[in-house]
C-alpha cells in the first residue's frame, strides 16, 4: 500500500472514531434502534388512578369519568358493557318529546387491538351495529344486511368509543360539575369497589371564561332546529343532578353508573324557554368472560362507492367510470375468431 493511501485509510478511521463519539450522534442511534414505544392506549392503562382520590382531585375524577373503551378493555380484560340514556325535552308551548336509546358493548380478549362488538339502539326504531373479529369489520343499520370494511378507517375503533361514551357524554352536558362524594366500599361482581354520591358542583369559572372561536354561518341563516340546539349549548345551566358511580379498587374504571340530571334554558336568552332531563344508567359485567365472538355468516362485501350515489348517477343517465384495459378486453372478446390455416399451405 502506497504512503498516499495509508495516509488516507488513517484519516478515515479518525474520521470514524471522532463520528462514534458524538453524543449527538449516539443519542440518535439509540432512538432509532431502541424498542418502540406501546400504543398510547397501553401505556394509559397502566397508569394508577386511586379511586380514593376521586372526591379530592378533579383531574382524577375527569381521567376516570371520561375513560376511553379501549384503556377500559386494556384494564378490565373481556366484559360486557350495557347503558340505557335517556332524553326528555319539555318546554310551555310544546308537548314534551322523549328518546330512550340503549347501548350494549362485548370485549373479548387482546386488549385494544381485540375483538369486539357494538349494538346502539333507540325508542325510534333506529340502530347501528359493528363488529371487529380477526382484525375484519363488519358494520350494518338496525335492519340492514352486513358489509365488509375493508377500508375501516378507524370506523369501529370511533363507534367503540361513542357506545361506552354515555358517562363522558352525561359530564360533557352538564359541563364537568358531577361532583363525587366517597360512601365507602361495596362488593359488586365479586370485586372491591369505591362508590360515590353524585351531586350537581359549582360552576367552574375557568370553564365559563374559555374563549371559543367563531361559529360559521350558512348563507340565509341556520334553520330553526339548528338554531334551538345552538342556543341550548351556549346558554344551557345544569340546574340539578343525582345518583351514584361505583368504581373499582384495583382498576379505577367505572363499574356501575346511575345519574339523573336536569339542564334548562333561561327564556331571555333564548325565545322559548327548555329544559332536558337526562337520566342514565349503566352497568359493566360478566368480567374476564370470553364471548368468543364470530363474524356473521352473511355479508355483504366491501364496494368502492355506496351502491345508492351509483343508482343514482344511473337514473340520469350518467355512465360510470369503466376501469383501464375494460374497452381492450371487450373488444378482444366481441372480435371474430381469426381463420384457421389450411393444411398443406
Amino acid at each position: 500500500m502506497s504512503r498516499l493511501k495509508k495516509s488516507a485509510f488513517t484519516l478515515a478511521l479518525a474520521l470514524a472514531a471522532v463520528g462514534c463519539s458524538d453524543p449527538v450522534d449516539k443519542a440518535a442511534k439509540a432512538r432509532i434502534f431502541s424498542p418502540e414505544d406501546p400504543p398510547k392506549v397501553v401505556a394509559s392503562a397502566k397508569q394508577k388512578l386511586p379511586p380514593e382520590d376521586v372526591a379530592s382531585n378533579p383531574q382524577v375524577a375527569r381521567r376516570i369519568l371520561g375513560m376511553d373503551a379501549a384503556e377500559v378493555t386494556e384494564r378490565l380484560g373481556p366484559h360486557r358493557f350495557q347503558s340505557s340514556v335517556s332524553y326528555e325535552w319539555s318546554s310551555a308551548n310544546s308537548n314534551p318529546v322523549k328518546l330512550t336509546e340503549t347501548r350494549t358493548f362485548r370485549a373479548g380478549p387482546g386488549g385494544v387491538s381485540g375483538d369486539f362488538h357494538g349494538v346502539m339502539e333507540n325508542s325510534r326504531d333506529q340502530g347501528l351495529e359493528v363488529m371487529r373479529v380477526g382484525g375484519q369489520v363488519f358494520a350494518r343499520n338496525r335492519y340492514g344486511p352486513f358489509r365488509q370494511r375493508l377500508r375501516d378507517r378507524g370506523m369501529a375503533e370511533r363507534t367503540r368509543t361513542e357506545l361506552t361514551g354515555a358517562i363522558r357524554d352525561f359530564d360533557s352536558l352538564f359541563q364537568g360539575r358531577l361532583k363525587l362524594a366517597p360512601e365507602g366500599t361495596i362488593t359488586y361482581e365479586g370485586r372491591t369497589a369505591w362508590r360515590y354520591v353524585v351531586t350537581l358542583g359549582p360552576a367552574s369559572e375557568a370553564a365559563s371564561a374559555r374563549a371559543l372561536p367563531t361559529t360559521f354561518q350558512p348563507r340565509g341563516n341556520a334553520d330553526e332546529s339548528t338554531r334551538r340546539r345552538a342556543a341550548f349549548f351556549a346558554h344551557r345551566v345544569p340546574r340539578s343532578l343525582d345518583g351514584e358511580v361505583v368504581v373499582d379498587a384495583d382498576t379505577s374504571v367505572v363499574l356501575k353508573a346511575r345519574l339523573d340530571g336536569r339542564i334548562g334554558v333561561p327564556q331571555e336568552k333564548t325565545p322559548e324557554a327548555a329544559e332536558l332531563r337526562l337520566t342514565l344508567e349503566s352497568a359493566i359485567s360478566e368480567l374476564g368472560q370470553d364471548p368468543k365472538l364470530q363474524p356473521p355468516e352473511d355479508f355483504l362485501p366491501d364496494a368502492d362507492k355506496p351502491q345508492g350515489i351509483a343508482d343514482a348517477l344511473d337514473a340520469f343517465g350518467i355512465e360510470r367510470k369503466k376501469p383501464e384495459g375494460a374497452e381492450k378486453e371487450k373488444a378482444g372478446a366481441e372480435a371474430p375468431p381469426e381463420p384457421e390455416e389450411e393444411e398443406g399451405n
